[in-house]
């Protein structure tokens, strides 16, 4: 059932293996054996009930296996989520590739002035085949600093050794792994690094692995999209606001437009000395983000 796709130039996405289904899920929920003893619809219905109340420990009895080929960067992001299973390309015991991720001119931004780990935007078309070119200049300086390292034949003593020859490569340069996570923790994980803020090259990588499990586990796919994934959730103090703006916002401003009217009325209140909802600056500009 092995399904590949190409991710970037070099690297790739494999899901190798599958461990369990929908059903296996629901028959976990019940504690029970066999087919047959309830409808589909049965299922989907309870299934999507213990995903919208976050009832997760029957989700966790699939596991979905990847044999992934990315950057090292990209690789350290995804070592971050420790609920996987992780079997990582030794470069101790062989040869690093030489292939290493050169960004496409697109994905080239300058810092964001706003978010202190994200992308910026309006790059000229000049500046980003400069930065491309650097980027491809170095990378290649250090592929041939590891060739000249590695020495092979080319000196008597056989050259330095692997583990310390390495040190010299970029976290671009390319390495594998194979990768095992319960059903539960995947969906975290595609939450988190499929979302807008994450880097766009673990995005990239996150969407192919959820669009291959997505048709193994439809039922569940679907409750996580609608309960999570596209969901918004709301603290004490935004639930707060809310109902706050509800019982005062003045009915005559309706006419230009309710959901402006309300936004603006929130910046009214926001800065208001007699009402104070415990909120900074950053949380109000997150609740008119998921307003919007």
């Amino acid at each position: 059932m092995v399904k590949e796709q190409q991710v970037h130039k070099h690297g790739f996405v494999r899901l190798i293996d599958i461990m369990g289904d929908d059903n296996s899920i629901a028959d976990a929920a019940r504690v029970s054996y066999g087919e047959g003893t309830r409808s589909v619809s049965d299922n989907r219905n309870l299934v999507r009930y213990l995903v919208r109340h976050k009832h997760t420990s029957p989700l966790e009895m699939v596991e979905v296996k990847f044999h992934l080929k990315l950057p090292i960067f990209v690789m350290r992001q995804l070592a971050r989520h420790r609920t996987a299973s992780l079997n990582e390309y030794s470069g101790r015991y062989s040869i690093m590739t030489n292939d290493c991720y050169v960004p496409e001119l697109d994905y080239i931004q300058p810092q964001s002035q706003t978010n202190n780990q994200g992308r910026g935007d309006g790059l000229s078309d000049s500046w980003k085949v400069k930065y491309q070119q650097t980027i491809r200049e170095f990378k290649d300086k250090c592929l041939t600093a590891y060739d000249f390292l590695l020495g092979n034949e080319s000196v008597a003593h056989g050259g330095l050794t692997r583990e310390l020859a390495r040190t010299v490569l970029p976290v671009s340069n390319y390495t594998e792994c194979y990768w095992k996570m319960d059903l539960h923790n995947f969906f975290h994980f595609c939450r988190l690094r499929m979302d807008d803020h994450a880097q766009q090259e673990i995005q990239d990588y996150a969407k192919v692995m959820y669009e291959m499990v997505k048709p193994e586990v439809p039922i569940a796919a679907e409750a996580f999209e609608d309960y999570s994934l596209n969901s918004v959730s709301l603290s004490r103090m935004e639930k707060n606001v809310l109902e706050y703006v509800f019982n005062h916002f003045p009915l005559q401003q309706h006419s230009s437009g309710y959901c402006d009217s309300i936004l603006s009325y929130m910046d009214r209140i926001s800065k208001a000395e007699d009402v104070d909802f415990g909120m900074s600056k950053r949380e109000w500009t997150e609740l008119k983000e998921k307003l919007k």
